[in-house]
């Protein structure tokens, strides 16, 4: 239960946050979620990265099919060297995960200590 709860609050919140915050308030989010909901580490950095990824990559998505993945087909050509837009969101995706879980997992450890 709390990890389906972890995850709830780190999207829910993470959302709220970045419409009047910088992007990487996301990793704050995580951090005092994951410090508040005991968890151990390993569950900690999943709840983080399943609710980013899960989070950015429908956002990615919703946002780039309202335009026809129109810009996402420009990005992926200059950053990937390939009209790939589904690759582009799932590295978004990617990076965005990679942040929570991180931040989430020192909010594991940093409430062990």
């Amino acid at each position: 239960m709390k990890f389906l709860v972890s995850i709830l609050l780190i999207a829910l919140l993470s959302v709220t946050a970045c419409l009047y915050l910088p992007w990487w308030c996301i990793a704050i989010v995580a951090f005092i979620v994951a410090a508040l909901i005991p968890q151990k580490p390993f569950k900690s950095f999943l709840t983080g990265f399943i609710a980013l990824f899960l989070l950015w990559g429908l956002l990615s998505w919703y946002i780039s099919s309202n335009n026809n993945h129109l810009l996402a087909h420009k990005v992926s050509l200059v950053i990937l060297k390939t009209d790939s837009p589904y690759t582009l969101m799932l590295i978004t995706a990617l990076i965005g995960s990679l942040v929570a879980g991180f931040a989430a997992l020192a909010g594991s450890y940093v409430r062990r200590s």
